[in-house]
């Protein structure tokens, strides 16, 4: 285990209440990703991978257990401090690109830009465009761009205040193979380009060979953990 992990989940448990069943999401599961990984959480539908993404995020806590980053466990924050760590800690991509339709691409990046910066919001937002391949796309609304484009978009929105960390819920899910291929290697360009630290939840194993770990889930526990000691590029992938 890495002495000075980024992120640390301690003997997780998140229990659901179903009716009058509790469902266990998580059992005592216990991970540690340091920072500049860029770690797959792989496994079916159910398996508790998207729950464990959402401790990591602060957008739910462990019924018990530990989640650590940097040291601090964020699971004791009160809401305003979760709210801040969320701002400027996490950049989440989702499955859904979730865009304002009524706001270009520039607008949708600045609009993120305007929870906690001020000024120059434009010039922001078009060099976070560029860095995602889109610098000419700028002035497009959702509507009159591909899927994958519009993930590309949604990709820069999640980086506008500069997250050490970027969490990703099947985020090629809605696009064909191709266009998943770009957004994939503007995550990994990030990773290895940045130091952005990925965590990146998906079903679909053909990713793994991109990733320097993949984490298998099943029932809320981890199945095994592999290793990848030369990660594929991108373009090697086959769907």
């Amino acid at each position: 285990m890495n002495p000075d992990p980024l992120i640390q989940l301690e003997s997780v448990t998140k229990l659901y209440r179903m009716g009058e069943v509790d469902v266990t999401a998580l059992d005592n599961l216990s991970l540690s990703i340091p920072k500049g990984e860029f770690v797959l959480l792989l496994g079916p539908s159910g398996c508790g991978k998207t729950t464990a993404l959402n401790l990591i995020g602060g957008l739910d806590r462990p019924t018990s257990g530990k989640v650590l980053i940097r040291g601090e466990d964020i699971s004791r924050y009160d809401d305003g401090a979760l709210t801040r760590y969320r701002r400027d800690t996490i950049g989440f991509v989702f499955q859904f690109f979730n865009l304002i339709p009524t706001l270009t691409a520039a607008e949708n990046v600045e609009f993120a830009l305007t929870l906690k910066h001020h000024g120059k919001l434009r010039a922001r937002a078009l060099e976070l465009l560029d860095l995602v391949g889109l610098g000419e796309r700028t002035d497009h609304f959702p509507a009159q761009m591909s899927g994958g484009q519009q993930q590309r978009v949604a990709i820069a929105r999640a980086l506008a205040n500069e997250p050490p960390i970027l969490l990703c819920d099947e985020p090629t899910g809605n696009l064909d193979s191709s266009t998943g291929q770009q957004v994939l290697h503007v995550l990994h360009d990030l990773n290895r380009k940045h130091g952005t630290t990925v965590v990146l939840v998906t079903h679909n194993s053909a990713i793994a060979p991109m990733a320097d770990r993949v984490v298998h889930l099943q029932n809320g526990a981890i199945e095994n953990v592999e290793t990848t000691s030369q990660p594929r590029d991108v373009a090697e992938l086959v769907w």
